[in-house]
């Protein structure tokens, strides 16, 4: 990661954009790395005194620590990953595989056709597993939830931009559809957002 995001700040925010056409060019396992790290890595932990952790940061704020959020990644074009599906272990930084084979026409579809979901590199979706904040913050935990998500698309569009690759994020998909593709109940987790990510001109 170190060798990544090196673009001062204020260009990176000068510079934001949402793409919605990628070159074929892959994206690199690294580069993705650094993505899902800006949008929802460890950033910090603290240990106690047998080497536990006892705390982590993350790169985005979340209320009172809880983190509603899950990250899961449809891969299609990334060097050196096997198309499919995967969840973002951010305690580990790991990738974990739900689903081989190319995700592209059966995401497309969910999105409405929208052509991004066809032919990025990779299409970032957030769930929301409500229950982590609501026990804690009652009624007003939906904002809370919706808030975080902004937080970690933002992240990814700041990144991005510092890889040489474009983001854009979406609303535009069909919700048991979505659900389903990921495998949620749509429940106790279900799909709250979308973008899409490959490189640019």
């Amino acid at each position: 990661l170190a060798r990544l995001g090196q673009q001062p700040l204020a260009q990176a925010i000068a510079h934001r954009r949402s793409h919605r056409n990628y070159t074929r060019s892959p994206l690199q396992l690294e580069e993705l790395g650094f993505l899902l790290w800006s949008a929802q890595g460890i950033s910090a932990a603290e240990f106690d005194d047998e080497g536990a952790i006892k705390q982590v940061y993350r790169t985005v704020p979340s209320a009172g620590a809880r983190y509603p959020l899950e990250t899961y990644v449809f891969a299609k074009n990334v060097a050196g990953l096997a198309a499919g599906l995967y969840r973002y272990r951010s305690n580990e930084h790991q990738l974990v595989l739900v689903q081989q084979g190319d995700p592209s026409t059966a995401l497309q579809a969910a999105c409405f056709g929208t052509h991004a979901a066809g032919t990025a590199a990779a299409t970032f979706v957030w769930t929301a597993v409500p229950y982590r904040t609501e026990w804690k913050y009652g009624a007003i935990a939906h904002r809370m939830i919706a808030m975080e998500a902004g937080h970690a698309c933002q992240n990814l569009y700041l990144a991005a931009g510092t890889v040489g690759a474009g983001v854009c994020a979406t609303l535009a998909y069909d919700q048991k559809r979505m659900d389903e593709l990921i495998g949620v109940d749509g429940e106790d987790e279900f799909v709250l957002y979308l973008a899409t990510a490959g490189k640019v001109e």
